[in-house]
């Protein structure tokens, strides 16, 4: 009796497994590994390196503002509010697109695609006379009076020391690092069938269905990586502002899910408030204009549909939060002092 009941449990741990694997959600299982750059591959100590960096307000041109002020853990790595705040408290021309996940950004960064690597997104945030409104010469001569960074940048890249490309690389090696944690829905793919909600699971299948959503929201971190008209009203061309290329007009890069319920308001101009209401957005098919991707049509989904919805998405944050802030060196020369590494 007991081995039936054993064998019984066994049969329905593999059928679970078999259920959740067997009926496509083996392509959203999480990759256990962090893809790094063959000229820049892992190394803990030039990520902490660069954690410092991120969180250092040093190396904006004013020091009152650091990568974290725009990408804050806190909210998904981005900011809670519609538009980014710059150099001067001024305010940006977009949301802040979250650096989470970003190791599988693909090759374009950024809501426009304009950046090709962590390396040139973080050097173009440091030099935007709108966003940190520094620069590395400056960068350099400021970080260099500090004995901590002079030293570590000496031992970690020798022969080169501190320079803008090893500032570059340090703060990318750490961007490719900042990794959402274990989900439920993750547990719902490895075969726990009880890891989400029903109604999130009737969500999944809208969203994987009738919804269209997995258009553009594909693979573990649930982006294709590519650039779609969405339909949102707006005179910002997005990609086709780099590209200049009418075909791309308003085209913004789809953003990965994870933790999208901590990243709110959304869209690249921050209009929609709440998933609910981006939800409602697709359904109504956005703006018809020439560019609009072709994925986007209008559909009618009831209320609860759209609940259930909104609890999957929901099941896309993480269970634990695993982060500390680094502790920043402090400044060791005056302006114009000698520098001494004893």
């Amino acid at each position: 009796m007991q081995k039936t009941t054993l064998l019984l449990f066994a049969m329905a741990i593999i059928l679970t497994a078999f259920q959740a694997t067997g009926t496509g959600l083996s392509e959203y299982q999480r990759p256990l590994t962090i893809p790094f750059p063959v000229d820049a591959p892992y190394d803990p100590r030039i990520a902490g390196l660069g954690n410092m960096l991120f969180f250092d307000p040093r190396l904006s041109g004013a020091q009152n503002m650091s990568c974290a002020n725009c990408h804050n853990p806190s909210f998904g790595w981005e900011t809670p509010v519609g538009h980014a705040i710059g150099a001067a408290s001024i305010p940006l021309g977009r949301s802040a697109p979250t650096t989470l996940n970003q190791a599988w950004g693909g090759e374009f960064l950024l809501w426009d695609g304009r950046a090709h690597s962590l390396e040139e997104q973080a050097s173009g945030s440091i030099t935007s006379t709108k966003e940190m409104n520094s620069s590395f010469p400056q960068v350099i001569e400021r970080l260099s009076r500090i004995i901590v960074y002079k030293q570590w940048f000496d031992k970690l890249f020798p022969g080169d020391g501190m320079t803008e490309a090893t500032i570059r690389r340090a703060i990318a090696t750490y961007e490719r690092t900042i990794v959402s944690g274990w989900a439920p829905f993750d547990r719902w793919v490895e075969g726990d069938a009880t890891a989400i909600s029903p109604a999130a699971q009737r969500g999944f299948k809208l969203f994987s269905g009738d919804a269209g959503c997995t258009a553009c929201h594909k693979g573990s971190n649930f982006s294709s990586n590519e650039f779609h008209d969405i339909g949102l009203p707006g005179d910002d061309l997005g990609r086709g502002g780099i590209t200049l290329d009418p075909n791309d007009d308003y085209k913004f890069k789809s953003p990965g899910l994870r933790n999208i319920a901590l990243r709110a308001p959304y869209m690249h101009d921050g209009s929609l408030p709440t998933l609910e209401a981006v939800v409602r957005h697709y359904m109504s098919g956005g703006a018809q204009r020439p560019t609009l991707a072709p994925e986007i049509k209008r559909f009618d989904l009831t209320d609860d549909q759209i609940a259930d919805i909104v609890a999957f998405l929901n099941s896309l944050t993480e269970e634990e939060t695993v982060f500390s802030m680094p502790v920043l060196p402090a400044n060791d020369l005056p302006p114009g002092g000698p520098l001494s590494l004893m």
